[in-house]
Order: C-alpha cells, then structure tokens, then sequence
C-alpha cells in the first residue's frame, strides 16, 4: 500500500529536464543582494528599460474598461499591425491570418513544436543555444540533436553539418536563431537562405527564432519569412519592445498549420491577456524609444569588447546582435559553474555559466548579457579586472 502511495507523487519522466541555470543564477544574485551588497546583474536577458510609453499608456486606458478574452488567435487589431511591422522592417506583404499571438515566444515555441512534430521526431539545434528549446522538445516527447558549431562557421549551423546528421539518422525539424544567444552570432541573407533551402529539399521543416530581431549591430536581420512560406517564425515584445514580464509574443505560420495552432492555444490558455495585448499594439508606435535603448546596448556593447580583454577575458564570440557576450573562460577554469559562483560571491558580478547553453564545451564558457545601463557595464569591467588580476 505505501509503495503505491509512492507512485502517486512520482514526477513523470517528462518533466525530468535541467534547470534553466540563468534562474539559478538569479535566485544566488539575490540572496547576496539580501546580505546588503551590491550586484551587477548580467545574467539574465532582460532590458533594463520599462516597455515604451504608448504601451503603457495605452494600458493605463484600458483598465478603465472590462478586460476579457480575446479570440484565441490574438486581437485581429494586433495581428494586422504585427503583419504592416513586416511590411515595414522587411518590405514583406503579410496575410495577418498567418499571425498568432502567443503568451511570449516561450509559448510560442510549444505551439509550433506540437503542431510541426510528432513525439520521437528529431530536431536540429545550433550547439551552443537556447536551453528551452531543447528542454521542451524533450518534454514534448521530441530528440533535440546539438549540431556543433565552430569558428570556421561564425559559431553558425552549416547546411553541410546539418545534411551531415540528416543522413546518420533523418532529421524532422530544424530551428534556426539569428542573432542567437548565448553566442550573439548573426546570418547573413545569403547563409540563412542556404541553410533554410538545404532543409528543406530533404523535408525538413524550418523554426526561425527571431526575437533579436531590432537588435543587430554588424548588419540588418533578415525574417525568414521573406526566403520561404513554409518556414514557422517566431517573436516577442520582450526584447527590442522591453516587455518581458507582460509575456506576449508572436508565431508567424503557414497558412495550412494555422487551424492546428488555434485549436491548441483554444484548449491551453483560451487566449493571451488581453492587456497584454493592447499594450504589444501600441508598443509599434514607440519604435523612437526603443531605438535610443537599442543605443544604449551598441555603447554597452562597445565597454564589454574593449575592456573585458584588458581585464584578462579576451576570447568570446562574435557579438553581431542581441545583448550578449560569450566569452572564453578557460584561461582562469574549466568549471564554468563554479567560475560564475565565484565572480557572483567574489566580485559582485552575477552572468551565466555556459553550461546552461552547450551541455558539450560550456564549461569553459560564461555568457554576459549587456542589457543593463552602460555605468553598470563599466562597474562590471572594473570588477572583473580587479578579481582576475588579484
């Protein structure tokens, strides 16, 4: 009797995936931050801005109203304006009916995975990446499949690669990011279409992760959508938009997977906060804002790469877009972890042990978000330095 009564509270075998170690991390910054000392805060990927001011105002406005369900798809209102976004940041003519509004891109990500793939199904990943993308995979029943990347690849998937693991045991998906993180590598139109095209004349079905998209440095993003209809984009407000905690986010679909993605979002959760969602469409018209913040990364960018080698940190990865730096950690470890513990208690400095995005190399690396305010980035260098060079 007490053995069943075990088996009663047994987590399922599903949702035995690792932390998602950046909350950890989070979790340690403030128990020191609770012991009075201050911490520079770049572990987690998160503006250090408020959403702009027409969200909020629009927000404002509408508490003053009944708040409710919306269509499971999202507002028609947001959807047609996240279609004319494509036609203004692309030059794309968009069918708003192939736009989902998701509860952020992390919804996103369940909805396009549930209806692109059967449990069992194989998914190919960028190594080093994302670590949700291959934690829900295997929570949904799906075998995440890590395709190294390397220098002689700009820390991006290759088509050659990736056919390469097609033919040892055929593939069912693959996910693209770009910019991506933890890397902040970037491809260009040219090597994303090569990569899309070389996926999809073996059948296999493309995700473009694309909520870095605003954020890019080296050169302007290129959508997905614009090289393929059969690709499923996905996208959020909590990045460039600085909405991270009003969770709403987008899908992009093919048109013939829409039906499937609208009966899942109808039983998962009926529809995204509608605030949420008020707020998303007149966040379009604070783009001014959102590019004076996007200002504030490049000059954040700019401290991190000239002073983290002056600190001692002198190997990371191309920053091309997002808010992230990679940096090479081996010189002083090759413990990621227990390096990350270290610089928190030590230095002040919460960032991320690169563990958490490649399960392979990450060991030796951290990944420093640059999304706070840029005195906070030049606190940071100066801590780094003074703790490396004791």
């Amino acid at each position: 009797m007490l053995d069943k009564a075990k088996n009663l509270i047994l987590p399922s075998r599903r949702s035995d995936v690792p932390p998602f170690i950046v909350m950890d991390v989070m979790a340690a910054a403030a128990q020191v931050e609770a012991q009075g000392r201050h911490v520079v805060h770049m572990e987690v990927g998160q503006p250090f801005q408020p959403a702009p001011k027409t969200a909020l105002e629009a927000a404002r406005a509408a508490l003053s109203g009944r708040i409710a369900y919306t269509e499971a798809l999202g507002m028609p209102s947001l959807r047609g304006r996240i279609a004319r976004h494509y036609a203004d940041t692309y030059g794309l003519d968009l069918d708003p009916a192939r736009v989902v509004v998701t509860t952020g891109s992390s919804g996103g990500f369940m909805l396009a995975f549930l209806s692109l793939f059967e449990a069992g199904d194989r998914v190919a990943l960028a190594n080093p990446g994302y670590p949700p993308y291959r934690h829900i995979l295997t929570a949904l029943g799906c075998e995440p499949v890590l395709i190294e990347t390397s220098a002689a690849t700009r820390w991006v998937m290759s088509p050659e690669a990736l056919l390469a693991a097609h033919r040892d045991k055929p593939l069912a998906g693959l996910l693209i990011a770009s910019p991506a993180n933890p890397t902040g590598t970037m491809m260009d139109k040219e090597s994303l279409g090569r990569l899309i095209a070389a996926a999809e004349a073996e059948g296999i079905k493309v995700i473009s992760d694309e909520i870095y998209h605003g954020l890019d440095y080296a050169f302007a993003a290129e959508t997905a959508a614009k090289l393929t209809d059969h690709a499923v984009i996905i996208n959020s407000f909590s990045k460039y938009f600085c909405m991270t905690g009003w969770r709403v986010g987008w899908l992009v679909m093919p048109e013939a997977l829409t039906r499937s993605v609208e009966r899942l979002q109808q039983n998962f959760a009926i529809s995204v906060p509608a605030l949420s969602q008020i707020a998303a469409e007149a966040a379009f018209d604070g783009r001014d804002e959102m590019d004076a913040v996007k200002h504030v990364y490049e000059a954040n960018r700019r401290v991190l790469v000239d002073g983290l080698p002056k600190a001692g940190l002198d190997k990371f990865l191309p920053v091309d877009g997002g808010f992230y730096l990679y940096a090479d950690v081996s010189r002083f470890s090759n413990d990621s972890l227990d390096f990350a513990k270290r610089m928190l208690n030590e230095a002040g400095v919460a960032a991320t042990p690169g563990i958490d995005f490649d399960p392979v190399n990450g060991h030796n690396y951290l990944r420093f978000c640059y999304a706070g305010s840029t005195p906070e980035m030049h606190e940071a260098v100066q801590r780094i330095g003074a703790w490396l060079n004791r």
